[in-house]
């Protein structure tokens, strides 16, 4: 375990947060989370146009003080100018890492690590073929172990559905969750699975409720939002997949077990996502789902530890 300090700097999206945190744990850093809520006009504004960055998070985030860490793991827009003005603020000691494009200057960050469907290119630069994750052998036995008994009553194989929702690419609505819920009922009953089913906070309580209708009459569970969250349970206890294209996260972390990937379309449209999913079937991890659930074997797309290694060196790390 390294010795520096590390601040993972979020405004607390768990899916960007989980990476940050993925990277943090390869290069054997402790990290403290710092949230930031920044405050209006920050709110609305572009990162280059911020006046005073360390001033901008409200009093529902965390507070943004020396001492400065070794190493700051940024990520998300409003992030942006904070990061930098923390290096500012460091005398350039802390080295900055953001994850995804920072639409600023890319020079201004010891590194920048985005997809490689983002484009982005530089001597600062790691591209990744998906999104950084946290999934390891050992925390998916972890998981495995405290939620077992929790789809203990679910028929094998166990298929997880790990749902999306509405942003600003695609449209998550009723008909296409009831057309998803009927199509995995009917791969349910050709092959006697079971489903377990996630949502996330953008999937929405009406699209829940008629993938719910969808799945009537088939052994399901849909997790409620109650008690701790089984994702990483699903993750390690599934037998295979089906998750909506909307999220390069989900996607990544699914294909990250080896286990089958089935891609479930929703409306609209995104160049860049197309890139990545057209690199996530020739890496042979997904395919799309149209009711059925089909077996195949992968080499797990995963670059962690080659990247965990290039910055290890380029910032003399043990």
């Amino acid at each position: 375990m390294s010795t520096a300090t590390c601040w993972i700097l979020s405004d607390g999206k768990a899916g960007m947060e989980n990476q940050c945190l993925g990277l943090a744990e390869r290069l054997g850093l402790k990290p403290e989370i710092k949230r930031i809520v920044p405050r209006f006009p920050w709110t609305v504004l572009p990162p280059q146009l911020w006046v005073a960055p360390l001033a901008a998070p409200g009093p529902k985030g965390d507070r943004l003080a020396p001492p400065w860490p070794d190493i700051l793991i940024a990520t998300g827009r409003q992030t942006v100018a904070p990061a930098l003005a923390i290096k500012r603020g460091s005398g350039g000691k802390t080295r900055t890492i953001q994850i995804q494009h920072p639409r600023v200057a890319l020079s201004r960050f010891d590194l920048v690590i985005a997809p490689a469907h983002d484009g982005l290119s530089g001597p600062n630069v790691i591209s990744t073929l998906g999104a950084m994750h946290r999934i390891t052998a050992e925390r998916l036995k972890a998981a495995a172990d405290e939620f077992r008994e929790s789809y203990a009553d679910l028929p094998r194989p166990l298929i997880a559905v790990l749902l999306g929702g509405s942003n600003s690419q695609y449209r998550m609505t009723a008909a296409a969750s009831r057309k998803l819920g009927g199509l995995l009922a009917e791969a349910a009953r050709e092959t006697g699975a079971g489903i377990a089913v996630t949502p996330s906070r953008r999937t929405g309580e009406e699209n829940i409720e008629a993938l719910a209708e969808g799945l009537s009459g088939v052994p399901h569970h849909i997790w409620d939002g109650t008690g701790e969250n089984p994702y990483f349970g699903m993750l390690a206890l599934a037998d295979g997949f089906v998750v909506t294209n909307d999220s390069v996260n989900m996607v990544s972390e699914a294909a990250a077990t080896g286990k089958p990937v089935h891609i479930f379309d929703l409306e609209g449209h995104s160049a860049k996502f197309d890139l990545f999913h057209k690199a996530m079937r020739d890496a042979g991890a997904t395919r799309p789902f149209a009711g059925k659930f089909e077996s195949w074997s992968y080499d797990p797309p995963d670059d962690l530890d080659a990247i965990a290694t290039d910055i290890k060196s380029r910032f003399g790390l043990n």
